[in-house]
């Protein structure tokens, strides 16, 4: 009797990274199917089950094995604390994460605004410095702008939102792109597909 086929499940983040994960994976050899309605949440494909979800809940889903693999933002990964395993670097949804203030800003730095309380917290740990860390989710820039902190760290890309508001970047603390996260159990319970799927992607990323 002919076993079926392994099925995957896949933690894909919502936004604008969905596309190009897609592509990607399609461009691995994955039969993806995605519903035309932008609003649906489970998409089931012949090789793939797709969820989509918000980009920081993606570590979650595949650490617990809702989803064996998925796509995230390695800023997404370092505010997790997440040990997820991570073989490729997929190259797109490439940013950085800095350390922001007003142009020409000279004052001491004694409250910090981020969407990423665990990574401005260590990296002020590395720096000796005091700063109190404020965690806000909307638009942090802000924070700066209406004197609620003296800088903000946040994920720049082009800069261009920072120039309209007479923001600039001071420091730079890390780099980020969107990478491949794979369950552990699931690299061994599914392997046949996993493995090849990991070597497809690292090929076409040139990785």
């Amino acid at each position: 009797m002919r076993s079926e086929p392994l099925r995957l499940v896949l933690a894909l983040p919502k936004g604008r990274v969905l596309a190009e994960a897609v592509a990607a994976l399609r461009a691995a050899g994955l039969a993806l199917d995605l519903a035309a309605d932008e609003r649906a949440l489970r998409h089931d494909g012949a090789d793939a089950t797709v969820l989509v979800m918000r980009n920081a809940d993606v570590p979650t889903y595949v650490e617990l094995g809702v989803a064996d693999a998925g796509v995230v933002g390695r800023d997404v990964l370092l505010e997790h604390g997440s040990a997820l395993y991570a073989p490729v670097d997929l190259g797109f949804a490439a940013c950085r994460l800095s350390l922001i203030r007003r142009v020409g800003a000279k004052g001491p730095v004694r409250r910090v605004a981020s969407k990423y309380p665990r990574v401005t917290a260590e990296y002020l740990g590395r720096l000796g410095s005091p700063a109190e860390v404020v965690e806000l989710s909307g638009n942090v820039e802000l924070a700066c702008l209406s004197g609620l902190a003296d800088a903000v760290v946040d994920v720049v890309q082009t800069g261009a939102t920072l120039r309209a508001n007479g923001l600039e970047e001071v420091d730079v603390i890390t780099e980020s792109s969107a990478r491949l996260v794979v369950n552990r159990a699931a690299l061994k319970l599914k392997a046949d597909v996993l493995r090849p799927l990991i070597e497809a992607l690292r090929e076409k990323a040139g990785r």
